[in-house]
């Protein structure tokens, strides 16, 4: 089973439009990537493009979102993650460059605007998935910051903080009718919270070392080969949940096999 493909109409698209951890996602200097993992499984079927710009936050994103939408004269955007959070939940005036730090609102408002944008919605039923921030680890990231400053460095994000913006994610994604990736949830289930648990989040400086999220994390807030599974898994079943004629298996190829002879009649 296929269909037709033509060099004014591409194949359709699956777009990953997200931060640093979305531009490093097909990096292969590791034993996994998620994004070229991606790109493998829906080989033929979709075009996954690589929307990651390393350092954005919400406010960056909303204004470069008209340059990187193609048109739908051009292609079709099939599917739509949009995964940022970890850098607009960075604490305010912490040293390092210009500052990250969005305001919890105006977070909510820009993700907002960016599901609703004209250029996204002129794509008739695109399928769009809000990615939650990941958690962090306080210890890690004052450990790399440490390293770098060449002294003692307090985190510049909290556990307690992105887990506002995470939960702003999940709001903002049910007002909009969009389905949410909760791969905060995720991660931190695989780390041993359970919602409604009493005490520091995992990744907290008031609680104890948590190896698993430590394994999941490379800096605090970037992703091991160990995260990207999680995320490639947790994206995987949102799709599978929520558009099933959408995995892999079900999409057909576009152009026929080599060997396919009633095709090439």
């Amino acid at each position: 089973m296929f269909k037709p493909c033509s060099i004014s109409r591409p194949m359709d698209q699956f777009i990953l439009f997200g931060d640093s951890i979305t531009q490093q996602s097909f990096a292969q200097d590791n034993s996994f990537a998620f994004g070229a993992e991606l790109s493998n499984a829906y080989v033929r079927r979709l075009d996954v493009v690589n929307r990651g710009y390393s350092g954005y936050n919400t406010e960056q994103a909303l204004k470069i979102l008209p340059k990187i939408i193609p048109t739908p004269t051009h292609t079709k955007i099939r599917l739509f993650t949009l995964f940022f959070g970890a850098n607009d939940a960075r604490l305010p005036n912490t040293p390092g460059g210009p500052q990250q730090n969005v305001p919890l609102e105006a977070y909510r408002t820009n993700l907002k605007s960016i599901l609703t944008h004209p250029t996204l919605r002129a794509h008739q039923n695109v399928r769009l998935m809000v990615i939650t921030a990941p958690p962090v680890d306080e210890r890690m990231l004052s450990a790399a910051a440490s390293a770098f400053f060449d002294t003692k460095m307090a985190p510049n994000r909290t556990a307690i903080n992105t887990a506002k913006y995470v939960e702003a994610a999940r709001e903002v994604a049910k007002e909009e009718g969009v389905v949410c990736c909760d791969l905060w949830g995720a991660m931190m289930s695989r780390a041993g919270w359970r919602t409604g648990r009493e005490g520091p989040l995992p990744g907290s400086l008031d609680g104890a070392e948590n190896e698993v999220l430590q394994g999941l994390l490379s800096d605090g807030l970037h992703f091991t080969p160990s995260g990207y599974k999680v995320l490639y898994d947790e994206v995987m079943n949102t799709i599978e949940q929520n558009w099933p004629d959408q995995m892999p298996d079900r999409l057909p190829f576009v152009l026929p096999a080599w060997d396919d002879e009633q095709a090439w009649k």
